[in-house]
């Protein structure tokens, strides 16, 4: 079998705002073959930023688009992913946004070798013997701009049946100590004393580790799970000082992990509790399987980070579904119409309170090209007389 098309598709909202919502737009990737079979992939990331490492023209060796990586290559098996992964990334070696381009190219060709060899994603990492273990979801939503807002969005998750929720950005870290402890008393009295709420700050105080600390230790009644990105993504000696003072509330961090090695100097030398790995920033799901890898040998809890639709979802579930251990999943349960209608299938929250996956093949969910053509963007770039990139069909 052999790649035969890669095309990049640009969606948006009608009107973006500038809140820290990444489901306002996306990039999504589809990768056919000549035997008929087309997998999708989701970038998490300035999705015409990306769109541009895919049919940039060759500056040089070490600048080679994606496209013209991967159009007229073999692919049968998992080998042939690992192999495509390590030649595209070569080939744009200095194109700076390729790990996170290259997320969605890579999704989609495990989607197709799932779907070849009859398979859904995760048995091809974990083996034929794998399970797909549930994991509680957590609803992932912004603070309000008050915390009057905030009890209300916990409430209503509340009554939803959530029995988890990750509270984020929004005012949190703007208006002083008072109005965050404020904000994290609403989000626990919306919730309910029964169930896991999480804090992410945001990264709101940069390498100020003597902040988070005392955040930390103001928080710790309210008894959330983590304090989530408290500082910079890049911020490592700051996130070790602040593990080496034990605060009461474990860490969490690695959704700005661009690369492996951003994650793994967090997992070996920022000394945090639980690692968030986006897989449609970091690289795909061949990158994020390793950095799971990486979590288990360190008895550090692997979490996901996904704010997209059910397509980065799914994707992100296959990379940690065989290990039962890590039980949480990041639900976007407040995204754009374009988020939650983008996918045929749902990865719908259980009788049970639990998701999970299905044993279909590949990602097990496929994308909805109606809605596709509603939110799409259609992009044209042309260098002098020379077309570069185009709208493809669906």
């Amino acid at each position: 079998m052999r790649i035969s098309a890669v095309d990049p598709f640009y969606l948006k909202m009608p009107h973006i705002t500038d809140a820290a919502d990444g489901t306002q737009d996306t990039l999504l990737v589809r990768i056919r073959t000549d035997e008929g079979i087309e997998g999708w992939g989701e970038c998490d990331a300035s999705p015409l930023v990306s769109l541009a490492v895919y049919c940039c023209p060759m500056s040089h060796g070490n600048i080679i688009n994606i496209r013209e990586s991967l159009i007229g290559e073999t692919l049968d098996g998992p080998d042939d992913v690992l192999r495509l992964h390590a030649k595209a990334l070569r080939n744009g070696l200095d194109i700076q946004q390729i790990h996170h381009a290259y997320s969605g190219a890579d999704i989609a060709l495990w989607d197709i070798i799932g779907q070849k060899l009859d398979e859904p994603i995760y048995r091809l990492l974990d083996g034929q013997s794998a399970n797909a273990h549930t994991k509680l979801p957590y609803a992932s939503v912004l603070f309000g701009d008050t915390p009057e807002a905030t009890y209300q969005i916990a409430a209503r998750l509340r009554e939803q049946g959530y029995r988890a929720a990750k509270f984020g950005w929004g005012p949190m870290g703007k208006f002083g100590e008072d109005n965050d402890i404020a904000l994290v008393r609403a989000a626990r009295e919306g919730m309910g004393t029964d169930a896991q709420i999480m804090i992410d700050a945001g990264v709101v105080w940069g390498e100020a580790h003597e902040t988070a600390y005392a955040r930390a230790k103001a928080f710790a009644p309210f008894a959330p799970t983590w304090l989530e990105e408290p500082l910079a993504p890049d911020a490592i000696e700051a996130y070790s000082a602040l593990s080496k003072r034990n605060p009461p509330v474990p860490i969490a961090a690695g959704e700005g992990s661009g690369t492996s090695r951003m994650a793994e100097d967090l997992i070996r030398h920022g000394g945090i509790q639980f690692v968030q790995i986006d897989v449609g920033r970091i690289g795909g799901i061949t990158v994020a399987y390793r950095v799971r890898q990486l979590a288990e040998q360190h008895e550090v809890q692997y979490v996901n980070h996904t704010f997209k639709s059910h397509l980065s979802l799914a994707a992100s579930l296959h990379v940690f579904a065989a290990n039962e251990s890590f039980d949480l999943l990041e639900y976007p349960a407040a995204g754009s119409k374009l988020s939650q209608r983008l996918t045929v299938e749902k990865l719908a929250v259980g009788h049970d309170g639990q998701v999970g996956l299905t044993d279909a093949p590949g990602l097990g969910v496929r994308v909805d090209t109606e809605v596709m053509q509603a939110y799409l963007a259609p992009v044209r770039i042309q260098v002098g007389s020379e077309v570069i990139f185009g709208p493809a069909d669906f």
